[in-house]
């Protein structure tokens, strides 16, 4: 009998546990796509409609957004059906979170928050775009790294600064060059 012969076999590797899309999970997200669709919808109403200026119906600045916020109303709302249907309504027993839930929970509330000081305090007040999105870009590079759970990511090391700054930079002058120079959109 040879040594092969003997050996176990070969342990299976479990894979790791997905998240299953569950109705309550699919109600979740309905209510989130209905609110972020009606906010965009109403805001892309509310954008100067440039009349003044002759501009073609078919080419006003918000236009598009509202379609789009449209589209993610009336998806969200076949989501709410789908889900009603499925049983999504139903109240579930209280169960107690998972450390990796709350984890998850956090970095999704860290990149709310986020977006909303990009959006609300860095654009639009004095800053230059570049500027703005540079500063955004890297904070939230080493803000999420810091986060990681790679012990390599959340050493925040002279060269991890460097790297975030470079990748900010770029990507906010590359961003800014391309919408003034080649789409033509003069940004804050």
């Amino acid at each position: 009998m040879s040594v092969h012969e003997s050996s176990s076999p070969p342990a299976a590797v479990e894979p790791p546990a997905e998240e299953l899309i569950t109705p309550r999970g699919d109600f979740k997200d309905s209510v989130f796509w209905i609110v972020l669709g009606t906010a965009i919808l109403i805001a892309s109403i509310r954008m100067d409609r440039l009349e003044a200026q002759h501009i073609n119906p078919y080419t006003v600045p918000g236009l598009l957004p509202g379609l789009l916020g449209i589209a993610m109303i009336l998806l969200g709302g076949v989501l709410l059906l789908r889900s009603a249907g499925n049983g999504g309504l139903k109240p579930l027993p209280p169960h107690p979170h998972l450390a990796h839930e709350r984890e998850r929970e956090r970095r999704i509330w860290v990149v709310v928050a986020l977006c909303l000081t990009y959006g609300v305090v860095l654009i639009g007040h004095g800053l230059p775009f570049w500027l703005a999105s540079t500063i955004y870009i890297t904070g939230s590079i080493l803000i999420l790294n810091g986060m990681s759970r790679d012990p390599e990511l959340r050493r925040q090391t002279p060269k991890a600064w460097l790297k975030a700054l470079v990748i900010g930079l770029s990507a906010s002058v590359i961003t800014h060059l391309v919408f003034q120079e080649l789409f033509l959109v003069r940004l804050p």
